[in-house]
Formats: C-alpha cells, sequence, structure tokens
C-alpha cells in the first residue's frame, strides 16, 4: 500500500512482543531498539506481553525507552450511517507520568501480605510544560481552532491541579491563535457522548487520556479505527490502537484501518501531507461504500480483500 503511494520509506522488518520472547528470551530485542535509534521512525503492529513476572508492557517499554512523551489520538467520523458523522478531533496525552509511572505496592497486616495497596501519581511541572507546548503547537500547526485541557484538579488539586496549572500557563502564548477551555474529566466524557463535534483537539493526563481515547474510538466505529503516535524528540512511533488478538491471527479477518491510518500519521509527521491525504482518502472511500469492510464493520471482507479494495483506490 505505502509502496503503491511511492512512500521514501526503506522497511526493516523485526518481531517483537511474543514472537521476539520466544526467540530471543525479550518482548523488544536489543536490535530493533538499536534500528529505532538511528532511524529516529517505527510503525508499530499490536504487541503481545508475556504474562508473568518480570515483564512490563511492551508499549510502556518503548515509550520510556525512547522518551515519547506525547501521545496523539486522532477520531474521525469515516463511517456514515451512525449516531454522529461530524467528528474530527484529537486527543493529545501526556504518555510518561501520571498513575502509569508504576511506583506501587502493598502494605502487610495482620498476616494479610495485600492487605493495602498503595500507588503514587508522578506529575512533573517540566512535564506538563513539554506536553502543553506540543498539544498547543501541534493545534496551531493543524489549523485547529480550540484546546480543551482536561482534568481532575477539583478532587486530585495538587496532581492533577500541576497541569491544569501548568498547561493554562503554556496557553497564554497562544491565546490570539486558540480558544483555550478547561473542562473536569467526567464532564469532558459525559459531553463527548452527547455532543462531541464541540471539542476540537482534548489535551489530558497520561491516564485520564487512555481511557477517554477509547471513549472516542468507540463513537467513530471501534478501536479498528483508531490508529496513535508515540512522539518524542528523538522518534516517533505509529501503531494501532487496539491491543493484540492471538485468538484470530491468521484467520484473515482482523481490521487493518487503524495500521493503515496510523502509517498516514506517519507520512505527515514526515511531511508527506499530500501521500497520508491520498492513503486516507482511499480508506474513506473504501468505508463509505461499505461492500468491502470487515466482520467487526458489519461486513463480510476478509483483511485481505479490504486491503486489496484500498489499494485499487490509491491506484486508480
Amino acid at each position: 500500500m505505502l509502496d503503491v503511494l511511492e512512500a521514501p520509506f526503506d522497511w526493516q522488518r523485526f518481531n517483537a512482543g511474543m514472537s521476539a520472547y520466544e526467540q530471543s528470551g525479550d518482548p523488544l530485542p536489543k536490535p530493533m531498539l538499536e534500528n529505532i535509534r538511528e532511524t529516529k521512525l517505527a510503525l508499530k503492529a499490536p504487541l503481545t506481553t508475556p504474562v508473568g513476572k518480570g515483564f512490563r508492557s511492551a508499549n510502556v517499554r518503548l515509550r520510556e525507552e525512547f522518551n515519547l512523551y506525547a501521545n496523539v489520538r486522532p477520531a474521525i467520523s469515516y463511517i456514515r450511517g451512525g449516531r454522529f458523522e461530524d467528528i474530527d478531533l484529537v486527543l493529545i496525552r501526556e504518555n510518561t507520568e501520571g498513575l502509569y509511572v508504576g511506583v506501587e505496592h502493598y502494605i502487610p497486616i495482620d498476616g494479610d501480605p495485600k492487605a493495602v495497596a498503595e500507588a503514587s501519581g508522578i506529575i512533573t511541572r517540566s512535564g506538563c510544560r513539554r506536553i502543553a507546548k506540543f498539544a498547543f503547537d501541534y493545534a496551531v500547526h493543524h489549523n485547529r481552532k480550540k484546546v480543551t485541557i482536561v482534568h481532575k484538579a477539583n478532587i486530585l488539586k495538587a496532581l492533577t491541579g500541576l497541569f491544569l496549572e501548568t498547561a493554562t500557563e503554556i496557553g497564554k502564548a497562544y491565546q490570539d491563535k486558540l480558544l483555550i477551555e478547561e473542562r473536569i474529566v467526567d464532564n469532558c466524557a459525559m459531553q463527548l457522548v452527547i455532543n462531541p463535534s464541540q471539542f476540537d483537539v482534548i489535551l489530558t493526563t497520561n491516564m485520564f487520556g487512555d481511557i477517554l481515547s477509547d471513549e472516542i474510538a468507540g463513537l467513530v466505529g471501534g478501536l479498528g479505527l483508531a490508529p496513535g503516535g508515540n512522539i518524542g524528540n528523538d522518534a516517533a512511533i505509529f501503531e494501532a490502537v487496539h491491543g493484540s488478538a492471538p485468538d484470530i491471527a491468521g484467520k484473515g479477518v482482523a481490521n487493518p484501518t487503524a495500521l493503515m491510518l496510523a502509517a498516514a500519521m506517519m507520512l505527515e509527521h514526515t511531511n508527506h501531507y499530500d501521500k497520508a491525504a491520498r492513503l486516507k482518502s482511499a480508506i474513506s472511500n473504501v468505508l463509505e461504500e461499505k461492500h468491502y469492510v470487515t466482520a467487526d464493520l458489519g461486513g463480510k471482507a476478509t483483511t485481505n480483500e479490504y486491503t486489496d479494495e484500498v489499494i485499487k483506490k490509491l491506484e486508480s
């Protein structure tokens, strides 16, 4: 597909996740990490992390390894006939801090080794500045009109209060270019299902972004249509945000749209906007016609049949 677009990428393929673990004992082999460090770019399929002690999420490890502090998740209504047909928004999530830093432990009491579970969320002023500036710059660069800062500062006054305070301060430099507002996370979740078109760019913390981005994906047809980009100063990894599905591997029924849209994001990241637009247009046309869509979207097409139809659109 990218070859049809004549995308200027020289592909180097690596196994990761469970398949890499079975081969080398490491879900993220060193040659793959060195390659990403050298090329500063990767397109990643969903990974399965081996179950058991000693293995953190492969996705989290990649974010930490390359300091991919910004998670970008666009959502567009490619499928018509649903409740909402005018969704075009982007969620930008801080990707390395918050409750997902994994600082947690049990406290034993009266012989119960797990009597109390305790976790610490960590948010830094510098991390807030970095993601806020990224989000505001992204909004301006992509001709967006509004940024909504989403938080829970009414309850988590220190943890997300710092995020809101810092993002608001950074936003002052963009007030002549963007409308900037703030929402409490539970209100934002409700408003998304009532009237999602009121949102343009959402800026939020790690855990809130994880939850809200899945909600947003549900509004446009599910995770099968949800791409994501993990972006740092020195590398960017683009992916389908849904998890792996070993139970359907090799059956030809998986929906490849999210990975295709992730490839379009990678094209945009490398300033190949025309090629990205062509790819998204081809995907949109196939989805709109509904003749060659996969089972999760109500169709009967196999993965290859759907992909071939997208390629035909690109070639026409």
